[in-house]
């Protein structure tokens, strides 16, 4: 077993759930009376979902009450859940069976760190629930990305040393988290947006097949 742990984000890395936030925050903007584009919708990629509608609300420059707000929230995640309990394993991004293989034969462990709190219910409608030795996801903190508490999190559900774990994001606040907590990050996706990751692909299909085995290496004399 090596001494090593990959936390992977979800939205953009494993799935792509982002047009289905985006059809759920829409529909709400629609009701507020106020655009909301596809280009809107990247300002909310890896932050909560109560930071989400306050960013979406800053757009319509629309203020109401806290209550309003509740109601919203749960008006956009029923609309939301809609979409994903029709999902199914033809929406797994490409190159995700294959690097979750090629961990799975070199005995590394493998979790979920996940603004979303709907992440267990997607890895199970995809059928990869059952192969995350761990899931931490937006009901298990307290601070949003780019704090890094739920990559922490995720590590010590591993076992193992923040040093030691190697985190796969697609958006700039998971890369700053994982940067905080003192991780290789890996970008996934546009090179010039994620800049501040250790290493960069626009996507899981080009990791070089060695590329894992060279991150064990490197990670081999942290104390």
């Amino acid at each position: 077993m090596n001494t090593i742990g990959v936390i992977f984000d979800l939205d953009g890395v494993i799935v792509d759930t982002a047009k289905y936030h985006y059809l759920a925050w829409k529909k709400l903007a629609d009701t507020l009376s106020f655009e909301f584009t596809e280009a809107h919708n990247e300002l909310l990629k890896g932050v909560s979902r109560v930071r989400s509608l306050e960013i979406l609300l800053n757009i319509g420059n629309v203020s109401i009450s806290e209550e309003k707000k509740q109601a919203f929230l749960t008006s956009k995640n029923e609309d939301y859940l809609g979409y994903i309990q029709k999902m199914n394993a033809d929406e797994i991004l490409p190159g995700v069976h294959d690097l979750l293989g090629k961990l799975d034969r070199a005995g590394i462990k493998y979790a979920l760190g996940s603004a979303s709190k709907n992440a267990p219910l997607i890895l199970k409608q995809v059928g990869l629930l059952e192969r995350f030795e761990a899931i931490v996801d937006g009901n298990d903190v307290t601070k949003a990305k780019p704090d890094p508490e739920v990559f922490l999190i995720a590590a010590k559900k591993l076992n193992l040393s923040s040093e030691k774990c190697i985190v796969f994001e697609d958006a700039i606040a998971g890369i700053e988290a994982a940067n905080k907590a003192n991780m290789v990050s890996v970008g996934i996706g546009d090179k010039d947006t994620l800049s501040e990751a250790d290493f960069n692909f626009n996507d899981l299909t080009e990791i070089p097949d060695n590329f894992i085995e060279e991150l064990i290496k490197e990670t081999e004399n942290i104390e």
